[in-house]
């Protein structure tokens, strides 16, 4: 079996999967922009904010890209640019790669943190709290630091790990 990677790592590979995410979403965005923006005309000058309706649409079909893109390179022993480059790979704990049932869990157990997030940024921001809510989102990261193990909580919920490659 591959030895377990890293903290340092897999904190390393993360900010690169943050970074080349965010460029997809970006690029996803930009393509959905005009599906969502109901045939607005906007000039140079002015930039019409979508409603709260067409905004949550253009939110779940990002999230639905992300899902796509991380369950597609964590199955059938494939690796993200990110993975690939800092020689990781996500697997079970048998050292197979994931089912898509198991990869979808652990991307929905990644949302763990940011769900936490936003439930204590809404929660706190009347009290003057709202930098609070930073502490939940790296739960999901955070709990390597206590875990016995230092898998991430999604890995742990997931039943799989990130492990070295070569």
């Amino acid at each position: 079996m591959l030895p377990v990677a890293g903290l340092t790592r897999r904190l390393g590979s993360l900010a690169y999967e943050a970074l080349l995410l965010t460029a997809l979403l970006f690029i996803a965005s930009f393509l959905l922009l005009p599906l969502v923006s109901h045939g607005r005309a906007a000039s140079a000058a002015s930039l019409a904010v979508p409603d709260l309706a067409s905004r949550a649409i253009l939110f779940c079909a990002l999230f639905a890209i992300a899902a796509a893109y991380f369950i597609w390179f964590w199955t059938g022993g494939r690796r993200t640019l990110p993975q690939k480059t800092w020689r990781l790979r996500v697997v079970t704990l048998e050292g197979r790669p994931p089912a898509y049932r198991r990869a979808l869990i652990r991307y929905l157990g990644g949302w763990i943190g940011p769900v936490l997030a936003l439930f204590t940024y809404v929660t706190m921001k009347p009290y003057g709290l709202a930098g609070v809510a930073l502490v939940p989102l790296a739960l999901n990261y955070l709990a390597a630091f206590v875990d016995a193990e230092r898998q991430f909580l999604h890995d742990r919920i997931a039943g799989t790990r990130i492990v070295q490659d070569g």
